[in-house]
């Protein structure tokens, strides 16, 4: 797969996840995702610039101008996607009161999405997530891991956790405080 259409996957990849990410920060108030949300918006802003560049510089050297419009709109409009999830996590961030008709409405589901840090002595540190059945254990299912400043859209039971990774799960709300927990060393697996 060539460079641009591996960018345009982040790209998608990345919006969807934000929407994810906007809907739980403003159902459940979470500042800390909707703060997730506002970086991921950073991240997109800037690989949309760099296709941007990517796609003129192909275009100017001869390159097929139908095909150059195609991924410019495709990439435009996952931006617009982008810009709409960070404008609803901006309503979480500012502590902007919800109608009462939106909350009753979003109230309405039972899972929850949140982030936990990996730190050293965790018994995550190492494992692959299949390893660690984190979804038969906690019932959170991972979403996402960052690392660093990268992002491993759906993890597989092959992807391994790292000492730094952010894992963005979701799950039943009766998991969340235990998968944090794991995360962070005050829990243990079970061995």
């Amino acid at each position: 797969m060539q460079e641009l259409e591996k960018m345009l996957l982040e790209l998608k990849d990345t919006s969807e996840l934000m929407i994810d990410l906007a809907y739980s920060s403003l159902l459940y108030n979470n500042n800390e995702i909707a703060e997730e949300v506002m970086l991921l918006e950073a991240m997109m802003d800037e690989k949309g610039d760099e296709i941007q560049e990517m796609v003129m510089e192909e275009a100017s050297q001869g390159g097929d101008i139908m095909r150059s419009i195609v991924v410019l709109r495709l990439q435009m409009a996952m931006e617009e996607i982008a810009d709409a999830a960070a404008s609803i996590a901006d309503v979480v961030i500012r502590g902007i009161p919800q109608h009462p008709v939106l909350q009753l409405s979003l109230r309405d589901s039972d899972v929850v999405i949140c982030r936990a840090i990996v730190l050293p002595g965790s018994d995550l540190v190492g494992k692959t997530l299949g390893e660690v059945k984190l979804s038969s254990i906690s019932g959170m299912f991972a979403i996402a891991i960052k690392r660093g400043k990268k992002y491993i859209f759906g993890p597989d039971k092959n992807t391994r956790i790292e000492e730094g990774d952010v894992i963005i799960a979701r799950g039943p709300e009766e998991g969340e405080e235990y998968f944090v927990d794991l995360a962070s060393g005050k829990e243990r697996l079970d061995e």
